[in-house]
């Protein structure tokens, strides 16, 4: 397999961590690798009123995760979430991106909120 098709798979088992932790603490998810012109959403959960957009970083290491988020990823994300924002938060009363953080044989990080805009 190659280096491409390794990082794909590592990312969508990822994703599937992420979402069966979100469901574990009460989130429903109800869009997952939903793209836009703007940009994707690894994941759209929902719990009660508020919505989440949830960025998913999978890495093999503690060091690569730290430089896994940045700010022009965020900004991708937050761009993504306006444009799907009209279908996907009807009733919300928050809404939020929230960056999941994945390692093998670790408990995800949950980061709530992390994107407040500029």
């Amino acid at each position: 397999m190659n280096r491409r098709a390794a990082a794909e798979r590592q990312g969508r088992t990822g994703e599937r961590i992420a979402a069966w932790w979100l469901r574990l603490h009460g989130w429903r998810i109800v869009g997952s690798r939903v793209k836009t012109r703007r940009g994707e959403v690894d994941l759209i959960a929902r719990r009660g009123r508020t919505l989440a957009f949830v960025e998913v970083k999978t890495r093999g290491d503690a060091a690569g995760l730290a430089t896994a988020i940045d700010e022009y990823r965020l900004r991708r994300v937050a761009a993504a979430a306006e444009a799907l924002l009209p279908r996907y938060g009807v009733g919300v009363e928050n809404v939020r991106i929230d960056v999941m953080l994945v390692r093998p044989w670790r408990r995800p990080v949950h980061l709530t909120n992390v994107w407040h805009g500029q």
